[in-house]
This record gives structure tokens, C-alpha cells and sequence, in this order.
């Protein structure tokens, strides 16, 4: 646990944290929208961890976009308040973000930037109708490469990103995309993921994609539904202390789960034609 310095300086808190990003406008502050460091910044008021958001430079390692979900983000703080922060935090959370582990940081420690590695995941809902020839697209991928067809680019952001890992898996929890990097584009998982099921279903020829990866299209690639995409891992060089999952949130998301699960199921029944 954490031990507290007292009120005359603050420490530098990284969090391991979670979210079902279903109800939120997406993980970055907006004043009039549900976002996740929303309800952050105002649970760590309510108990007392920070003063403010700015005086406490509370920031998360990357921006994730409305309905996109995240099994490992990292949330960095200053506070006077450590003990409190590692203590208190999860209760004051709502049911849909939690957190799995705190480590002391650097004072100087920014998670946009000082994170080491991202991998995503994209679970497609329908099956590829030829995943081999996804999974050869995929290859093209790997290393450097010019991502402006696969994006959205920020003013003053460069296109060119390195990939380090990709793979496409087809196992019992279905068919996903993973792949590793030290950073992103905006949309530009969700595009890569939308790229591979046309290639798929016979809809993008390899010629076209290999063109996309030299930042030469007309139009952009259109970005995959967020719903499926989880920012997966990320990596920084800190020493982690886990946190129990607390079991009120852990059995509330586990009926979520099962209730979604009979709602595709009654979904699927009701469908002109289909037998009960």
C-alpha cells in the first residue's frame, strides 16, 4: 500500500484500469458528455485524491473513441492523497471502469507518451469468409508504413506508423485481429480490422491494400464498428501492485454478460424464417 508523505507534496500514481466503453463518448474529457476521464476526475473529487484535474495532471495513456472498450489503460496522477488514492478509487468508480493495479511513477510521467507498447484487439462479429487470405493480407502490415488511407490525421500528426505484431485468431471466443505498436492513428485499428474482412469477402484486392499502405487512395478506408475493438495491453516500466477486482463490479458484468448473451440468442429466434 501506498504510504502518504503528508500535505506538503504530491506523488505520481499510475493506475491499471478497465472499462466497458458501451455508455461512454469516448475515453477523453468532454464537458458535456459522459467520457471516462470524466467520471474519473469526478470520483477522485468526491473522495478527496485530487483538487482538480489540471493541478493533478491526471491523464490516460491513449484516447480511445465512443463505444470502444479497454481491458488494460493507463491512468497516471499526482496527489497528495496516495494511500487514499490506492485505497478508495475503485469504490468511488461507477460499475462500468475499474482498477487492476498502482504503481509509483516518475513526477515527470505522462502515459500518452511514456508508455513502451500498445496491443489492440478487434473481434469481428461475423465469421471471415476466407480467413487465410486474411491472414496473408494481414502480413502486409508488419513494419513501416505510410497509415494516412487507414486514419484520421490530426493537424500536425505524422502518418507513418511501425507495426511490431499482427495476427488474425480464430478460436472459441471467434475470429480477432491483434495487433501490437508503440502508438496509433486515430481509427486506425478499426480501419485495418475493416480492411482485412473486405479482403475477406473478395471486396479489397491485395494490389489495392499494398497501394492504401503507401498513403496512396482516393478515399479512406472505412473504420470497422467500434463495439469490437478492446485496447488490450499496455506497457510501461513501472513495478505493478495488483488490486482485487471488486466482486460487486466483477458479478454485475458478469450478468451483463449473460443477459447480452440471451438477448442475441432471443435476437437470433426472432428472425423472419428461423425455427424455434
Amino acid at each position: 500500500m501506498a504510504e502518504d508523505p503528508g500535505k506538503t507534496s504530491q506523488v505520481r500514481l499510475a493506475f491499471r484500469i478497465g472499462y466497458i466503453g458501451t455508455s461512454f463518448f469516448g475515453s477523453q474529457y468532454q464537458p458535456d458528455q459522459r467520457t471516462v476521464e470524466g467520471e474519473i476526475e469526478a470520483a477522485c473529487l468526491r473522495a478527496g485524491i485530487i483538487t482538480s484535474r489540471q493541478v493533478s495532471r491526471l491523464a490516460l495513456s491513449g484516447r480511445t473513441d465512443r463505444g470502444v472498450h479497454a481491458k488494460c489503460q493507463i491512468l497516471a496522477l499526482s496527489t497528495h492523497n496516495p494511500d487514499l488514492a490506492v485505497r478508495a478509487l475503485n469504490g468511488q468508480l461507477p460499475p462500468d471502469i475499474w482498477v487492476s493495479a498502482w504503481a509509483y511513477a516518475p513526477e515527470s510521467f505522462y502515459p500518452r507518451y511514456d508508455v513502451i507498447i500498445r496491443t489492440y484487439r478487434y473481434y469481428f462479429s461475423r465469421p471471415p469468409s476466407d480467413i487465410n487470405a486474411m491472414r496473408d493480407a494481414a502480413g502486409l502490415f508488419l513494419g513501416t508504413h505510410d497509415f494516412r488511407c487507414f486514419a484520421r490525421i490530426e493537424p500536425g500528426k505524422s502518418p507513418v506508423k511501425t507495426i511490431d505484431r499482427i495476427e488474425v485468431i480464430s478460436d472459441e471466443n471467434g475470429c480477432r485481429l491483434e495487433v501490437t505498436a508503440q502508438s496509433f492513428l486515430w481509427h486506425m485499428v478499426r480501419c485495418m480490422a475493416g480492411s482485412l474482412y473486405q479482403v475477406s469477402e473478395g471486396e479489397m484486392a491485395i494490389r489495392d491494400l499494398t497501394q492504401y499502405l503507401k498513403g496512396e487512395c482516393k478515399n479512406k478506408v472505412k473504420p470497422a464498428p467500434p463495439e469490437g475493438l478492446i485496447l488490450w495491453d499496455v506497457q510501461a516500466d513501472l513495478d505493478w501492485h495488483e488490486i482485487p477486482a471488486p466482486g460487486l463490479k466483477v458479478k454485475r458484468i458478469a450478468r451483463q454478460s449473460e443477459e447480452l448473451h440471451l438477448l442475441g440468442t432471443v435476437y437470433s429466434l426472432l428472425l423472419p424464417g428461423r425455427e424455434g
